[in-house]
Parts: structure tokens; C-alpha cells; sequence
């Protein structure tokens, strides 16, 4: 059973930095894509950053510049450090594991592609 833990949430001020981290148990994630997504109060959940098996990461226009995604295939891990953080970036915060090994680039932004999810972390900044 494949389980995906996230950590690292919490509250900051604007332009401060978070680093969040999701681990993964019952499936080597490292040959798969994995992803992180948000979900703000009332709105969809949107895409934030992604990186595939071969190490090709794409993010979301609004994250772009400010956000890093990185993964430790060892170690089963992905993670995101969010750096100069704005009021907008308030959100919860989920991993993702692809469903499948094969992929493709463009639908990496699709939350539809992704079979596993963890449960959230809240990530709140203050203006």
C-alpha cells in the first residue's frame, strides 16, 4: 500500500522561505513522477511543481523563480522549498505520486495523472 507523508507546513511571514517534504512508503517512487499541488479555502486544487524520473521539472507560472522542487530517489522523497512567500501562496499543500512510470510531460500539470496523494499540509503566510 503506497503511502505518501507530508511535513514542514506552517507559518510565515511574507517573503519568507518554507521547506516542505513528502515521503513515500510501499512503492520506489523514483521511477515515477511525483508532484506537489495546493488547494486554497474555495478554490480548485492547482499545480504547483512536478519532476519526472529523469530528473525534468516544470512548475506553475505563479510559482516560477520562487519555488524548488527536489527529490532524493534513496530516500523515497521529494520536496519543495518556497522561497519569497506571498499572502497568495496560503494553501494546503499536497505530494503526489504518478500513476504510472510512463508519462506525459504536458499532463504533468493534470491532477487526474496522479494515483496517490498524501493528506496536506496547511502552509499560511502573513502580510
Amino acid at each position: 500500500q503506497v503511502q505518501l507523508v507530508e511535513s514542514g507546513g506552517g507559518l510565515v511571514q511574507a517573503g519568507g522561505s518554507l521547506r516542505l517534504s513528502c515521503a513515500a512508503s510501499g512503492r520506489t517512487s523514483g521511477s515515477y513522477p511525483m508532484a506537489w499541488f495546493r488547494q486554497a479555502p474555495g478554490k480548485e486544487r492547482e499545480f504547483v511543481a512536478a519532476m519526472g524520473w529523469i530528473g525534468d521539472i516544470y512548475y506553475a507560472d505563479s510559482v516560477k523563480g520562487r519555488f524548488i522542487i527536489s527529490r532524493d530517489n534513496a530516500k523515497n522523497t521529494v520536496s519543495l522549498q518556497m522561497n519569497s512567500l506571498k499572502p497568495e501562496d496560503r494553501a494546503v499543500y499536497y505530494c503526489a505520486l504518478h500513476a504510472t512510470t510512463a508519462y506525459n510531460a504536458r499532463l504533468l500539470s493534470q491532477s487526474q495523472q496522479y494515483a496517490y496523494w498524501g493528506q496536506g499540509t496547511q502552509v499560511t503566510v502573513s502580510s
